[in-house]
């Protein structure tokens, strides 16, 4: 099965209480692309200014991600710059955010990207996302993320785009900050009366959970060790369950229905490749990984969840 990724490509600046690096391969489009790159070969769509060093481009290219859709303009590529705090590297401070190219960003999809079957709707505005949704001619699973900025500033478009959403994921505060309920458990339930036919919360180092209308599933968090970089692990997650979702979903639908089992499973993959990014600044933990890696963890996530 095809899986269509849209959103941001940027270069990023890292700052921890160890280290600081710069020109890192940032955006939610790109952390998505290549944790899902391990399941199917997935088509980016973003843009990128003159100045994104052809490193990136090539590392796309090693993990089979479909470039047609990634534009290349004049200017500068979008950049952000961010600190973490506390041993648990837990608090985030966002020093510099710079769209440049991204700050006008219309995405226009190739002929050949309008079939795809999976479409993952990267953390982007929602006006955007309904525009590549709105080109996408018969797509069988679409997958939403968001953030507090689109639902403080965006709320009428994004409740709009939830209504054409079979899975939402989202982030504990956000769940909070959108259904306006404390309890996550409520909130889900709230998400769900919203539109999407599913919802993930996402809880961090806690895990996260995926609601239905009938049932809620629990997946736990890796426990590490060390956690070096927290940024993309969101995306990550995202890409792992898009990846996933799509290299089944020939078997995965029946009828208008998701089979369960293979929708948690694909939970757990993402939280798989989320545990793997946090390892390592920006994406080289899963440059430097293979499948084995990713089943290996798959199947301790198993051992330390079954009872």
């Amino acid at each position: 099965m095809s899986l269509l990724i849209v959103g941001s490509v940027g270069i990023d600046t890292v700052k921890t209480p160890v280290e600081e690096r710069f020109h890192l391969l940032g955006g939610a489009a790109s952390y998505c692309s290549v944790s899902a790159s391990f399941f199917v070969p997935p088509r980016l769509v973003g843009i990128v200014g003159e100045d994104f060093p052809q490193k990136h481009l090539d590392d796309f290219k090693k993990c089979q991600i479909d470039l047609e859709g990634l534009q290349i303009l004049p200017g500068k590529t979008f950049h952000w710059s961010g600190e973490y705090f506390g041993e648990d590297l837990g608090a985030r401070e966002t020093r510099v955010t710079e769209l440049n190219v991204f700050e006008n960003f219309i995405p226009t999809l190739p002929s050949l990207y309008r079939q795809s079957q999976v479409v993952l709707l990267g953390n982007i505005a929602p006006q955007l996302q309904q525009h590549v949704l709105g080109q996408v001619e018969r797509p069988h699973f679409v997958i939403a993320d968001t953030m507090n900025y689109w639902i403080s500033s965006t709320l009428p478009a994004l409740q709009q785009l939830l209504k054409s959403v079979d899975l939402l994921l989202i982030n504990e505060s956000e769940a909070r900050e959108l259904t306006k309920e404390s309890n996550l458990i409520k909130a889900g339930r709230t998400l769900l009366s919203m539109g999407p036919r599913y919802v993930v919360i996402k809880k961090g180092e806690h895990g996260a959970l995926l609601f239905d209308h009938e049932e809620i599933f629990s997946c736990p968090a890796f426990p590490l060790e060390k956690i070096v970089d927290p940024t993309g692990a969101g995306d990550a997650f995202a890409g792992g369950v898009a990846g996933y979702l799509a290299s089944r979903l020939n078997i995965a639908i029946k009828g208008d229905e998701i089979d369960k089992s293979l929708l948690r499973e694909a939970v757990v993959y993402g939280s798989v490749m989320a545990s793997f990014t946090v390892e390592s600044f920006s994406l080289e933990k899963l440059h430097s990984l293979n499948t084995g890696d990713i089943e290996k963890r798959f199947q301790t996530f198993r051992r330390l969840s079954a009872f």
